[in-house]
């Protein structure tokens, strides 16, 4: 080997790989705390016990904005900026029209998402003393994005967003026509503020990381939402989902049980179950089972809930695995009239926050994220002529 020649990682000296950078520390942060051991999750000081009982999702952004409560003058304040944000461009709301009907609406929301930045007053440009009014419009603009897509691929007439009432409320509205009653408003606002925030998750990973480059917040929300597009994160409440529309085809014949067993005997993944941090019971999955109940008595769908907890005491007989905050949700957005190729981009309405929660404090004490790899391929072989490969 010829002196000099650059030859990758020293193997000794390097020769662990914490696959996924699971384990690794990357960042300290005020956004959010997960104990997995004892199923508790924090948003900037609070437990989520407490957010979910008290709160609403403007007070979640607040709070996971500036790392405490607004009073009420600020959350009145966050609240008109928001109603003032919703309209979306022309120019979107035409791509949103020419676009495939057929389209995955997650890919869609990415593209409509990136298209935002041009219509930014300031082009997405990286400043501190910006971030804030980016946030806010990205946050009221996406539910904007995701109803009026709904409606169009539908063949139905856009809903234009309220001047008043809160996310919740305007999304129901924009999504089916009619102002939402009491509870289905509730609901969705509790939706949204047990998906706002959690760790270091792979979208969030992502934002930081594009956001660690000083690209512009909207490249940074449009490469989280490419991340949470994968089922391996986002899209586990859609396929819980569509388990459950399996078993409904089955009409009296449907055995929840045997159906779980069945997929665990032919070595298939049961979505919604198991996770990554948590080695208990989900914290945010016990609000939504009780959500999933009380709709499911409500709306009709009793079985839904009663196939879900059959499956969720199979999945704890046989493998002695909880469910995450999937689970229960796909079933809780069914009962509210949506899809489930939206339960995705409802995750990425509410994550939002949390996404541009951690832009900013990436950009407070910013470093290029850059970790390096192990090199494990051959080393200076020898060139080979065309003629001869």
């Amino acid at each position: 080997m010829a002196e000099g020649v650059h030859t990758g990682f020293d193997e000794q000296q390097y020769p662990h790989i914490n696959k996924g950078l699971d384990g690794i520390v990357a960042f300290s942060t005020t956004k959010s705390f997960i104990d997995g051991q004892i199923g508790e999750l924090i948003y900037a000081g609070y437990n989520i016990d407490t957010l979910a009982g008290n709160a609403t999702f403007e007070e979640v952004c607040f709070l996971l904005w500036n790392d405490r409560l607004p009073n009420k003058t600020e959350l009145e304040s966050l609240k008109a900026s928001f109603i003032e944000q919703r309209e979306i461009p022309q120019v979107v709301i035409d791509y949103l029209h020419n676009t495939s009907k057929d389209a995955e609406p997650m890919a869609v929301l990415q593209s409509a998402v990136s298209m935002l930045a041009d219509f930014d007053p300031t082009k997405g440009k990286y400043d501190s003393e910006l971030f804030m009014d980016q946030a806010i419009a990205l946050t009221a603009k996406i539910p904007t994005i995701i109803a009026t897509y709904d409606r169009i691929r539908k063949g139905l007439d856009i809903v234009k967003p309220l001047n008043d009432g809160s996310t919740a409320f305007n999304f129901l509205y924009m999504l089916n026509g009619e102002k939402p009653g009491e509870q289905a408003e509730k609901t969705m606002d509790l939706c949204l503020i047990l998906h706002a925030e959690h760790g270091m998750n792979a979208s969030t990973f992502t934002c930081r990381t594009i956001g660690a480059t000083q690209s512009d917040m909207f490249s940074a929300v449009a490469g989280a939402i490419g991340a949470l597009k994968g089922p391996l994160h986002g899209g586990a409440n859609t396929a819980v989902m569509n388990m459950l529309l399996e078993l409904e085809k089955q009409g009296d014949k449907a055995d929840a049980e045997a159906f779980t067993k069945n997929k665990l005997a032919n070595k298939e993944k049961i979505m919604g179950f198991g996770h990554s941090v948590y080695k208990t019971f989900d914290p945010r999955a016990r609000h939504l089972q009780k959500m999933s109940q009380a709709l499911s008595e409500e709306t009709g769908h009793e079985e839904l809930y009663r196939w879900s907890m059959d499956m969720l005491n199979t999945m704890k007989t046989e493998k002695n695995i909880d469910p995450n905050v999937d689970f229960f949700s796909a079933s809780v957005y069914y009962s509210i009239g949506i899809q489930p190729d939206l339960y995705t981009c409802i995750f990425t309405m509410s994550r939002i926050s949390g996404w541009t929660g951690h832009f900013m404090e990436q950009a407070a004490n910013n470093k290029l994220i850059r970790p390096r790899a192990l090199y494990v391929g051959e080393k200076n072989l020898d060139w080979t002529p065309i003629e001869e490969r």
